[in-house]
């Protein structure tokens, strides 16, 4: 049931997590329950000390999901990848990915009736950490013409724009860990209401520096499991200590229906529902019974025009951490009732950490995948369930399973929460 609005479907994905440079190699690991962590090589984990002869300070963790054997010169001239941060760097090669797979190329959209959202958290961070440390030490004049352009959220979707020649609704998502879901949804929705016929959305984030780090840490929202770091995000899992770290971005090529067709696009699944909500609780801990959480699902649900009992499988926000988890359960057994226990559920963080901003996206692709192959990768590390989390998380082994309808649920920072619905495509 659609009121009349018009259908939206996946028609390209792209992706770079720790698994992969590529959406297949992403997938492809996930379907073999490999982690994508390791120790931390983009900075020394060593932090110096402040002061000649203290102690050096050692950061509480150590490890991320790192995105691994990046070139930036693949994907674009080195003089432009130069003038941009990473994270802009990586929305723009999983985005060459997604128009590649999705078969587009010139002529096959109108520019005034296609845009870009795009979703993160932290923009360019890393650029502005490295410019302060600059203008700190040598000088404001030495601190780069590119900085200011460097470090907006809002330069992904605008490079992407300009790149694909993309006029129409074009603006950054920022809802911490929901900003990629809320940017999917928000173009789902122009596309429905006719406001465009092409959408190039998803999210991008590159939050893995000493700075960023040590907040997180500070924060206590990180795993600590440092000699293990395989093994170290556990959603679910009565061991857990915090999520893991991530980064990398995904991006997916929404269009109406009849566009897609028109242009023999192959279609991965129909995005049918999106709803959001706030735990209005607490700035950082979610509402201790998943009210808000499941208001969003259940928003999102209602929005397709389906039960709950419809749905066949949930992808989770799934972080791992002590408060998140069983908030998350609760959430879905607010929505779902007794069918809750007849979901199949699993976690993505499991195996590329926590996106931040780009979590929702790099979900939603995987979801969208999972609905068009009929596959359900694991949650692996749950060894020890924790007996406040008893539902089916497909721990340790992925498995074959016919999907029709499929939600993604992401929760954020400052109680933010959205979800979006996945149908598998029929004519």
């Amino acid at each position: 049931m659609n009121n009349g609005r018009r259908r939206v479907v996946v028609t390209g994905m792209g992706a770079l997590t720790a698994l992969g440079l590529t959406m297949t190699e992403t997938w492809e690991g996930l379907l073999a329950g490999k982690s994508g962590a390791g120790k931390i090589t983009k900075f020394d984990t060593e932090v110096p000390p402040p002061t000649p002869g203290e102690q050096p300070q050692q950061l509480i963790t150590r490890i991320a999901a790192e995105v691994k054997g990046f070139n930036p010169d693949n994907y674009m001239p080195a003089k432009e990848a130069k003038r941009i941060d990473i994270h802009h760097q990586y929305a723009l090669a999983a985005c060459v990915e997604a128009f590649e797979d999705a078969g587009l190329k010139e002529g096959d959209y109108v520019p005034e009736r296609s845009g870009c959202v795009i979703g993160t958290t932290n923009g360019g961070g890393q650029t502005f950490l490295e410019n302060y440390k600059v203008g700190f030490n040598k000088g404001l004049r030495f601190v780069s013409p590119f900085k200011l352009q460097m470090m907006f959220c809002d330069m992904a979707p605008s490079l992407i724009s300009i790149k694909y020649n993309l006029m129409g609704p074009n603006y950054v998502t920022v809802s911490t860990c929901a900003s990629g879901t809320h940017a999917i949804g928000n173009c789902f929705r122009n596309i429905q209401y006719n406001e465009a016929d092409l959408m190039v959305t998803g999210g991008s984030e590159a939050p893995i520096n000493l700075e960023g780090v040590a907040g997180y840490c500070r924060y206590k929202a990180l795993t600590q499991r440092n000699d293990e770091p395989e093994k170290a995000s556990r959603p679910f899992d009565k061991d857990r200590d915090g999520f893991l770290l991530g980064e990398g971005s995904a991006i997916m090529i929404l269009e109406e229906l009849e566009h897609a067709k028109k242009r023999g696009a192959k279609i991965y699944a129909e995005v049918v529902g999106y709803g959001m909500s706030s735990d209005a609780y607490h700035i950082t801990a979610p509402h201790p019974e998943g009210k808000g959480a499941a208001m969003g699902m259940t928003n999102a649900i209602n929005d397709a025009g389906i039960k709950p009992e419809d749905i066949d499988y949930m992808n989770s926000h799934g972080t791992a951490t002590p408060l998140g988890d069983p908030a998350e359960t609760k959430a879905i057994k607010l929505t779902f009732g007794e069918h809750a226990y007849k979901l199949k559920i699993n976690s993505t963080k499991s195996m590329i950490g926590h996106l931040i901003g780009a979590a929702g996206a790099a979900e939603a692709v995987v979801t969208a995948k999972a609905v068009k192959e009929g596959k359900i990768h694991p949650t692996i590390n749950l060894d020890n369930p924790d007996p406040e989390c008893d539902l089916d998380y497909t721990a340790h082994k992925g498995i074959d399973y016919d999907i029709k309808y499929a939600i993604k649920n992401s929760a954020g920072f400052g109680g933010h929460n959205a979800a979006l619905v996945f149908k598998k495509y029929e004519e």
